[in-house]
């Protein structure tokens, strides 16, 4: 099964009003077991940044209303791809597999805006899977932010002093796994993809008996105690009817 985690940084908070995406991270999940596959784009959002939001996320210093050099660790966005020239390859990487994102209706519906825009095909809402609502139900009346979730499930989020999508992402793909049960939530033991659990000849893995048994954990006095105390309950005793 593979899902893809996903995260997006914006202009703000409704694309209605003119906001823009600047920044789209992906990490691919199989089985619930990270892959190594990645798909990462800064966009020009071809507006302005407002203060806010470049407070949030610290991207498109060249942007703000008083443009300036990007500092240590920033990203301009003035020399990055409009969403139309890196639409097709975002949907060729997501494909029709689940996406997994936190509060899953702010994403698509930017995502889907942009997505009209330019006139690509729009992602259909139910292949979205929301971790808040998983993590609402879950731990009702519960704080459910990414951070506070990670505080949940002792995940290290310490690198995250500003939000950012790959990140965030990749945070978020530990936060999935632990919601629906750890990283093996159906315990299989069939052979994954890329998996050494098997027999040798391309079957699953099975249990085989122990070369030498174990040797009982009852001792002789113990079982001698035993014998003598099933003596005294006579012949009509279960445990004769069992040996």
């Amino acid at each position: 099964m593979r899902e893809i985690v996903l995260d997006t940084e914006t202009t703000g908070f409704d694309p209605e009003s003119g906001d823009r995406i600047v920044e789209i991270g992906c990490l691919e999940l199989y089985n619930h077991m990270p892959t190594g596959k990645t798909y990462h784009q800064y966009i020009n959002p071809e507006r302005g940044m407002p203060d806010e939001a470049f407070g949030v996320h610290g991207i498109g210093p060249d942007l703000l209303l008083t443009p300036r050099a990007a500092a240590a660790g920033e990203v301009t966005l003035r020399d990055k791809p409009v969403f139309k020239a890196v639409g097709q390859a975002f949907l060729d990487f997501i494909g029709d597999a689940k996406l997994v994102i936190h509060n899953a209706s702010f994403d698509m519906k930017f995502l889907n805006a942009e997505l009209k825009w330019t006139g690509l095909p729009a992602i259909p809402w139910e292949q979205a899977t929301d971790t808040l609502a998983i993590a609402r139900k879950k731990f009702p009346g519960a704080p459910a932010s990414l951070d506070a979730l990670c505080r949940r499930f002792s995940i290290d989020n310490s690198s995250r002093t500003l939000h950012g999508a790959l990140l965030d992402s990749e945070i978020l793909a530990e936060v999935y796994l632990e919601l629906i049960g750890g990283r093996q939530p159906d315990l299989v033991l069939a052979p994954d993809r890329g998996s050494s659990s098997t027999d040798g000849n391309g079957g699953a893995w099975r249990p085989q008996p122990r070369p030498t048994p174990l040797p009982s954990p009852v001792s002789e006095k113990e079982a001698a105690a035993h014998d003598a105390f099933v003596e005294k309950l006579g012949d009509g005793a279960l445990w004769k009817t069992l040996r």
